[in-house]
């Protein structure tokens, strides 16, 4: 069984060209599961792209994000002597640390005092950060390559980092996640003397969201009445066919990270998802002869088992059918780039 990532790799890359020569400075953040590409893929792209540094997202990313890539490699998590003191590679010449504790910068000049560090601000965010009243003695200190903030989903936050840049006068590289193009521009042109750097890996490596596709094969089809038993649950079953396809929760099938449900129409949605998974009636992301059928009981680790109503004509065992998955979910079996 084979649960493949599909890329169609001139198309992808053309994206990814395009999207680098729109966003100029733009750092490729290259983290987790390598937005379901795998990060030495993504690694080895962004050295195609000849981009000077790439971010990753903890410090455990490191050693094949080194490994892999031969610029700068911008750790996002922040350093803490408490957990990090004992790493490997603190001292590697490639490796910018995000500091954001006097404490921590002392440790970590104490034990790599040439180390590349960057000072992270406390944004609106409000996950980690120096406040914005000491990042620039913090910055000074540290001699740091730059700020960086990470800001909110969204829009409107041009105001906010003017503020931080009023409060730090003499860094003039800022590097920034989440910020729109349009509000790189506003930026730009009101601080022309400065280097905005955008932290950027969703849009970059989604550019081209036709460019790529999860395939899953049919493994089992077979007709059923209605009534008949399925699955470790045994739960009944409309008429129709059962087909079985590569692909569970071990790849991420139905295990869909937590939505925030701000909006009315997102409430209803969630609401509505959970009466269905209450009668057993949750649907599937497997497309099946043109429909999405659901699932005949939760997704097994590898395979899933799906009800395809009477009257649709059902695939052949080998056939491969498309899946639609948040690829930051998703750890396919194999990444297949033609």
């Amino acid at each position: 069984m084979s649960f493949v990532l599909h890329v169609d790799g001139e198309r992808w890359r053309a994206g990814h060209d395009r999207f680098v020569a729109e966003h100029p400075g733009v750092v490729p953040v290259v983290k987790g599961n390598g937005y379901g590409f795998g990060r030495d893929l993504l690694c080895a792209e962004a050295a195609r792209l000849q981009v000077p540094m790439i971010a990753v997202g903890a410090y455990t990313e490191v050693p094949e994000a080194l490994a892999a890539f031969g610029g700068d490699v911008l750790v996002m998590e922040p350093y803490r002597a408490a957990i990090h003191a004992d790493l490997p590679d603190l001292g590697n010449r490639r490796v910018v640390h995000t500091v954001t504790t006097r404490g921590d910068l002392e440790s970590l000049r104490g034990l790599a005092a040439d180390s590349k560090l960057v000072v992270e601000g406390l944004t609106s965010m409000n996950r980690y950060g120096a406040e914005m009243t000491d990042v620039a003695q913090l910055a000074g200190d540290a001699d740091a390559l730059g700020v960086t903030l990470h800001l909110p989903l969204g829009t409107g936050h041009v105001e906010e980092i003017t503020r931080f840049i009023a409060a730090v006068p003499g860094e003039r590289t800022w590097f920034l996640s989440h910020v729109s193009a349009a509000e790189l521009g506003t930026l730009a042109g009101r601080f022309p003397e400065h280097e905005f750097r955008p932290r950027i890996g969703t849009a970059l490596w989604y550019a081209d969201k036709d460019s790529y596709e999860v395939r899953a094969h049919v493994l089992d089809v077979r007709p059923v009445p209605k009534g008949t038993r399925v699955g470790y649950r045994q739960r009944e079953v409309p008429a129709g066919h059962l087909v079985v396809v590569s692909g569970g929760t071990s790849h991420g099938v139905a295990m869909e990270s937590p939505s925030s449900a701000a909006t009315p129409r997102a409430r209803a949605i969630a609401v509505a998802e959970g009466v269905l998974e209450a009668v057993h009636r949750v649907r599937s992301p497997f497309t099946v002869s043109g429909t999405m059928p659901r699932f005949a009981e939760p997704p097994h680790m590898q395979c899933s088992i799906l009800s395809l109503p009477a009257g649709v004509t059902p695939p052949r065992i080998g056939d491969e059918v498309p899946v639609r998955m948040r690829l930051t979910t998703t750890t396919p079996d194999a990444v297949v780039v033609s």
